[in-house]
């Protein structure tokens, strides 16, 4: 299964436009006179300028259909980018897309125009096509022995992340404790990572360069893994029975424990990770409360460890190039942490989706996406300091006027598994809002896909929606 190739492309700077020049005639007159005409004479054409249009909307037609180059005047063009980010939420409208009967979506990313890779809590990989809702699985890879008899059943696929140059995929394999690499754009097996690697479940992954990605598991440790795409080729070949590729097995370069607190050192589990390419440093969260900060160079050095001011249920976390600062959801916070030479501030603002938590984060700009519990996305601008709110049109002659509450993308009911015997009990509560636990932008086409599922764990259900 080969997915289409991306259209997202470094775009060349069209050359600008020729200033008109007026027609010339014999009757035409020397540049800078004026022109003798049979009504007298007329004043000196002026050059006509080229007509630049700086509205939202020819700015948001021109990402749809791919127009050549940047909108707009450069001096102008960071101004609207900020404006069309602020208002891309409510010109939003949602599709839902069919998944058929698979449980949960906990990670996705694009992997072109109008291909969405995710991975499930059934631990299923796929490939959904969002105009047509196509979906493709994909093989998971297996680890070179067994798994043994008492190992408890798996938690799926939580984590999924493309290399910086979009030609690596690295996820979880068929057992949730190893590292599985992918090729680009074929998706043919590339490696897995089952040797001497974790011994629990991969919760979270990211890539530090376009061939060393670091994985954070349940057993409390950080795996650095380096990828050589030319060293693996040679021992990937074609099986010639079976017509399957044979993928190489790895261990990590690198494996370090992440410090145990002394209040529950059992609970060190690593829920999260994000790194910082512009600092060179990696951030995780644990689920004991603690956001821990290394320096990644050759190895991982670490920095510190904060204790954070909501540490229940710290499940994702984020980070923003542009403005340093990392953000971690929690159960009903949003944590925001600047942590530069000098700062060590950490700021919060509450989610108030009910206590069903914050459960997927994402940075653009100066816009945080956020993914809750309760079925909706609230976005907030950090230089604001205040999430968008919802905007009310008075009159036809006024401008609309923010209305003090919240703006908020509600999604839709997805699939839900009515045989399910816990049914019984949550159809008490009416409508299960999904909780989304994933959510991510193809911002040159202004789309933005969703997906997720029930909260609770014990029901069968899935929701993925794309908003445009």
């Amino acid at each position: 299964m080969a997915p289409q190739q991306t259209g997202n492309k470094k775009r060349e700077e069209p050359a600008p436009q020729e200033a008109a020049e007026g027609s010339s005639s014999p009757s035409s007159s020397s540049p800078g006179s004026a022109a003798v005409h049979a009504d007298g004479p007329q004043p000196p054409k002026k050059p006509k300028r080229m007509v630049v249009r700086l509205s939202l909307v020819n700015y948001l037609k021109g990402r749809e259909v791919g127009a050549q180059g940047r909108a707009g005047l450069s001096g102008f063009d960071g101004e609207l980018c900020g404006f069309a980010v602020r208002k891309l939420p409510e010109l939003l409208r949602e599709r839902e897309l069919s998944l058929g009967t698979i449980d949960k979506v906990f990670a996705s990313q694009w992997l072109n125009a109008r291909q969405v890779v995710c991975g499930t809590k059934c631990n299923t990989l796929f490939v959904v096509d969002v105009q047509s809702s196509h979906v493709t699985r994909i093989p998971l890879m297996r680890d070179r022995r067994p798994p043994p008899a008492h190992t408890q059943p798996g938690c799926g696929i939580h984590a999924i992340h493309l290399n910086p140059s979009k030609t690596l995929l690295a996820t979880g394999g068929e057992n949730p404790n190893s590292l599985a690499i992918y090729r680009l754009p074929t998706l043919d097996p590339l490696c897995l990572g089952d040797r001497h690697g974790h011994k629990d479940w991969i919760f979270a992954i990211d890539w530090m360069s376009d061939t060393v990605v670091v994985s954070g598991s349940r057993d409390g440790t950080l795996g650095v893994w380096k990828i050589d795409p030319d060293v693996f080729r040679s021992s990937i070949v074609w099986h010639s029975d079976a017509g399957l590729p044979v993928y190489a097995h790895i261990r990590p370069a690198e494996v370090e424990d992440v410090p145990r607190a002394g209040t529950n050192p059992g609970n060190c589990k690593v829920r999260a990770v994000a790194f910082s390419a512009k600092r060179q440093e990696l951030g995780a969260v644990t689920m004991d409360g603690y956001f821990h900060l290394w320096k990644a160079q050759n190895t991982l050095s670490r920095l510190l460890s904060i204790r954070l001011p909501y540490c229940r249920e710290n499940v994702c976390l984020t980070y923003c190039d542009e403005l340093s600062l990392y953000a971690v959801g929690s159960q009903s916070h949003v944590s925001f942490l600047d942590l530069r030479q000098g700062h060590q501030s950490v700021r919060h603002l509450c989610s108030r989706e009910g206590g069903t938590g914050v459960r997927s984060l994402s940075f653009y700009e100066h816009i945080i996406t956020v993914g809750t519990g309760h079925g909706s996305l609230l976005f907030y601008d950090i230089r604001a300091q205040k999430f968008l709110e919802e905007k009310v049109l008075d009159s036809q002659h006024s401008s609309p006027r923010p209305t003090g509450r919240r703006f908020r993308l509600i999604c839709g009911r997805g699939w839900l598994n009515q045989d399910d015997l816990q049914m019984n009990y949550f159809g008490a509560f009416g409508d299960l809002p999904n909780a989304l636990y994933t959510h991510c932008y193809n911002w040159p086409e202004m789309k933005l896909f969703v997906a997720g599922g029930p909260l609770p764990s014990s029901l069968r259900g899935n929701y993925a929606g794309l908003w445009s």
